[in-house]
């Protein structure tokens, strides 16, 4: 399948998944962040994995910890070495020693935690990714950039705003690009203004941006990452990023592209409906970079009298409603007949159906329904006369299977809610 793509022999990447994603509860209550779905089909963990095959990498380590199995059974069925060979996965997760069972205390010590594994294999530079990121990119570039420099770091960055940079890293460069500061998520008016581009940067992006901010995507040398865990510090963003720059020899590679951090609830939802407009979004059509997902043998979506507007259905849908307007229709869904969906989330069933035997196949949204600005997560039931829409315009909310988040609407995982239900 990749006989046309350039092996990067030397080069392994490092897939940190094991973030709780607290901001993304209700969404990650029974799963990490990185294994929520996204785009009918696929979940967070794809999108780095797809970018990282597509650039030829065939040494590629997952690191999970919170819901890790549910992750890994995941990685384990959709990328089958069968399909992609020649490829190594490592999925590596907490275990038990004889000093006892050791938990990850953040990004860095996840991987300092697992050194003597990820250095069992020969990689020259180690490629760090985030899980739970949407981006296409050719990540060549950025590795040549790194050979070409002989860094011993360089993270890939991109101009933002000023909103954006101060929940970003944030970094300082010469005309060479090598970083000469850098800060964690600045709050501080004052050090905020000592980042601002310079001029000479301005120009590449075609909007006025003002500052260079991490995308949480590193090179490393192995000898230097080798080196720099040894110094205190569990998270690369605040504490081992900055010594790694102090050293020196640390650049920056400079994207200009779609890319989306996936922190909150509202940011979720923003990205899953973009791709119903096709524009300043994740690009799922692209066949030369294509995202993978679970492979499934089932059926296109059987539609019936439906008006469908600005929205996607996945495979193995079967559905009845008066209409559908901009929303995603996941897996494996059912709708019955008179239902209405608006700017909706439809997660569907993703499990495959022999994990299913004596229960539903499907996920089902009953007759006769009205649901507006909601997600509804896998593995759900809503009865007939359903209304969700949120009608007093509520911000929080926790109830029984039923939350809202920035006025967003959530039904999770497992929740059947019966006839008549409103809110």
């Amino acid at each position: 399948m990749f006989s046309q793509q350039t092996h990067q022999p030397s080069v392994m990447a490092i897939i940190l998944a094991g973030g709780q994603g607290t901001r993304m509860h209700p969404l990650t209550r029974n799963r990490c962040k990185p294994a929520v779905a996204f785009g009918g089909r696929y979940r967070l963990i794809d999108i780095p994995i797809s970018n990282a095959l597509n650039s030829g990498i065939r040494n590629i380590a997952v690191i999970s910890q919170y819901f890790a199995a549910d992750l890994n059974e995941h990685v384990y069925s959709t990328y089958r070495l069968d399909h992609f060979q020649p490829v190594e996965f490592k999925l590596l997760s907490p275990e038990e020693n004889s000093m006892g069972k050791v938990w990850f205390k953040g990004t860095a010590d996840a991987i300092r935690q697992n050194l003597d594994h990820l250095l069992a294999t020969p990689a020259e530079f180690f490629l760090i990714l985030s899980g739970d990121q949407l981006y296409n990119a050719d990540l060549r570039p950025l590795l040549d950039f790194a050979r070409e420099k002989n860094a011993d770091l360089v993270i890939s960055s991109l101009a933002v705003p000023e909103q954006e940079a101060r929940r970003m890293g944030l970094l300082k460069i010469d005309n060479t690009q090598k970083i000469t500061d850098f800060h964690e998520k600045p709050s501080d008016p004052t050090i905020l203004k000592k980042f601002q581009m310079p001029p000479c940067l301005k120009n590449i992006s075609l909007t006025a941006l003002h500052y260079l901010g991490s995308m949480g995507i590193y090179v490393f040398k192995r000898s230097a990452l080798v080196s720099i865990l040894q110094e205190e510090g569990d998270d690369f963003g605040h504490g081992i990023i900055p010594q790694q720059v102090k050293r020196g020899n640390s650049y920056a590679f400079l994207f200009d592209g779609y890319w989306e951090d996936i922190g909150t609830i509202s940011a979720f939802y923003k990205a899953n409906l973009a791709l119903t407009d096709r524009k300043d979004c994740l690009d799922t059509s692209n066949e030369q970079q294509p995202i993978y997902a679970h492979g499934c043998d089932l059926p296109s979506a059987f539609v019936k009298g439906t008006r469908i507007t600005r929205s996607i259905l996945a495979q193995g849908c079967i559905i009845e409603a008066d209409e559908i307007t901009h929303s995603i229709i996941g897996i494996r869904s059912k709708i019955g007949a008179g239902t209405l969906i608006r700017d909706s989330i439809i997660f569907g069933k993703h499990n495959e159906i022999r994990q299913c035997m004596g229960r539903e196949l499907l996920s089902t949204i009953g007759a006769g329904c009205i649901i507006e600005k909601t997600i509804i997560d896998e593995d759900t039931h809503i009865g007939d006369h359903v209304t969700l829409v949120n009608k007093n315009q509520v911000q929080e909310y926790d109830g029984d299977g039923v939350f809202i988040r920035d006025g967003i609407i959530i039904v999770t995982s497992g929740t059947s809610l019966p006839d008549g239900f409103t809110l």
